[in-house]
């Protein structure tokens, strides 16, 4: 037997819900669209910057800066 919730028993959404929803949508669509518009670093590493996200590492070798 599952816990799983089914959307049966959830309650409905409220509307300042709904609209919190639709603008954190509208808001990653905003970002997703920059980032596809940023220019691309020439020579670069690819990926995440590494100093925002800890990633010091790229197919087991470490970048140190």
């Amino acid at each position: 037997m599952t816990d799983a919730v089914t959307t049966e028993d959830r309650p409905a959404l409220s509307a300042a819900a709904k609209r919190a929803l639709a603008e954190a949508e509208a808001r990653r669509t905003e970002i997703d669209r920059k980032a596809a518009a940023a220019a691309r670093e020439e020579g670069g590493r690819g990926g995440l910057d590494p100093a925002r996200y800890g990633d010091w590492e790229i197919k087991g070798l470490t970048a140190d800066f």
